[in-house]
């Protein structure tokens, strides 16, 4: 059973969630939030697995919520659910430590969908949210404008860009025209010289550094 917690100010909305995952069998609403600092105040009482947050919600919003709960409670995944589409905002939220993003006009099975797989460690972006982030991954600037000290090679810039497009290992192996286990060897490369611990972080240095096809 995977015990979540809602973080709305729209009772309306929270209500409906509430009303989707309800039949679903193994998911149960524990709590729920009209802003972050009620967030933070249950969080006292009640520690759900993951947190559905939206980003707008008066003047404890999201984005300073998802850093605080990531802070103080890091076994606490967060899957956002807000009506923002901007890239600005999906990248503050994944800096802040959300591991999924979700707009509020998705269908319950995806939302269903997404809530399993954050829980159970992945990540999750909507189509959406996944081609806004591809959108402004190709129209970056500089080629990787890296950390300093951190030097990558085009394969692996390559490599981080598929990554970020959501490619497979297998997938990006036949388009590099590569082996799987090379792949995997310049993902834990990336992995390493980023000092990012998943995919995700890998997402949000592309987004942030401005890759692009080489």
């Amino acid at each position: 059973m995977i015990a979540i917690m809602i973080a709305d100010d729209h009772r309306v909305f929270r209500e409906g969630i509430v009303s989707i995952l309800e039949n679903t069998g193994d998911i149960r609403v524990v709590a729920q939030a009209q802003d972050g600092k009620q967030v933070m105040e249950l969080l006292r009482q009640v520690q759900p697995e993951l947190i559905l947050m939206d980003i707008s919600m008066g003047e404890a919003g999201g984005i300073e919520t998802t850093r605080l709960v990531r802070e103080h409670y890091p076994g606490i995944k967060v899957l956002v659910l807000s009506m923002h589409s901007e890239s600005s905002y999906i990248v503050k939220m994944l800096e802040a430590g959300a591991s999924g993003y979700l707009l509020k006009d998705a269908g319950s099975a995806e939302l269903i969908n997404a809530i399993k797989a954050v829980a159970g460690g992945q990540t999750y972006f909507s189509s959406q949210v996944s081609a806004t982030l591809v959108d402004q991954l190709v129209k970056g600037n500089k080629p990787a404008d890296r950390k300093a000290g951190v030097t990558l090679t085009k394969r692996e810039i390559e490599v981080l860009r598929l990554i970020a497009e959501e490619y497979s290992n297998p997938e990006i192996a036949e388009k590099l025209f590569i082996s799987i286990r090379t792949v995997d060897t310049h993902r834990r490369n990336l992995l390493e010289k980023l000092e990012v611990k998943n995919t995700a972080g890998l997402v949000k240095y592309a987004m942030k550094h401005g890759v692009v096809k080489g």
